[in-house]
């Protein structure tokens, strides 16, 4: 698989750029950037191309993986399974549900496949726990606590606008969810939602299976609370995710294997498109009923 990069940010430096250099499989054939001076930087290092204009990268590769922020990711998606390449994204796919949906639409229309970057669904330790739960019956409840330090550390994401704009909901929201939703079922509907300190959004999920779920996300919370945390109570008892000793690099790893396969077999994964555009609707509908709200002081 021939596989051109999207994105010269922070991710797409600690990630994205080594993990598809590394890949035995695959030729990393390129980078376009919205900096041009940025993807020539990263294309140098990793020995690949810099590429002026998005389209010609299109038309060079067989896949794209992005690292751009949702709305950029969004609408280059789009034109990117067009041109009849394969979709490695990251989430959330689009911080709209219109905007996801076309992503979605487009990849249907082209025949391409697709799956999405949520880092828990590709770590080993974790995606095996999440396989055992979701085949286990009879969860009550579950709590999940994703609590990050981006803008109260010097994380290299803290200069991102649209974390800035979007807050915890739309950055770490999708990692809950990653998890919640093949262990209890599809989310019938966000029961509450309210504003903590600065980003901190909490919220009460219903799910298909009867379970339901709360959740606790922040990017500001601070660096020594800092921490992602899932419980599920239920008839076999409590259980809680595993740390999991499996780096990003190794997990968007796991991923690129993902898109090979399923675009190999035509059989999506569970972490395609339509899986973010669900997380994206989900999001959405908690962000409707937190505008409501009143920011906590």
């Amino acid at each position: 698989m021939r596989m051109g990069l999207l994105g010269t940010g922070p991710w797409a430096q600690a990630v994205h750029a080594p993990a598809l250099r590394g890949h035995d499989d695959l030729e990393f054939v390129g980078v376009w950037g919205r900096r041009p001076e940025a993807a020539a930087s990263l294309a140098d290092r990793h020995g690949t191309r810099a590429y002026d204009d998005v389209d010609a990268l299109l038309a060079d590769v067989d896949a794209v993986a992005v690292a751009l922020p949702p709305a950029v990711q969004a609408e280059l998606a789009v034109r990117a399974a067009r041109a009849g390449c394969h979709l490695l994204l990251d989430k959330p796919i689009a911080t709209t549900v219109p905007d996801g949906r076309a992503v979605v639409e487009a990849a249907e229309r082209a025949g391409v496949a697709s799956v999405v970057f949520f880092t828990t669904r590709f770590q080993s330790e974790t995606e095996a726990w999440i396989s055992e739960q979701g085949a286990a019956k009879g969860w009550f409840t579950a709590r999940a606590q994703w609590l990050g330090a981006v803008f109260t550390s010097d994380s290299p994401f803290a200069a991102s606008p649209w974390r800035r704009e979007k807050g915890a909901l739309w950055d770490v929201g999708p990692h809950a969810l990653s998890v919640l939703l093949p262990v209890l079922g599809d989310v019938r509907r966000v029961a509450a939602a309210a504003r903590g300190p600065r980003d901190t959004a909490h919220l009460i999920l219903e799910h298909a299976g009867g379970a339901t779920s709360t959740l606790t996300l922040s990017l500001t919370a601070p660096p020594a609370a800092a921490g992602a945390l899932v419980e599920l109570r239920g008839e076999t008892g409590v259980t809680v995710l595993p740390n999991s000793s499996t780096s990003a690099l190794d997990a968007f790893a796991r991923a690129i294997d993902a898109l090979r396969t399923a675009a190999r077999t035509g059989r999506p994964h569970p972490c395609d498109a339509s899986f973010g555009l669900r997380v994206s609707e989900v999001l959405a509908e908690a962000e409707a009923r937190l505008a409501g709200d009143s920011p906590a002081q």
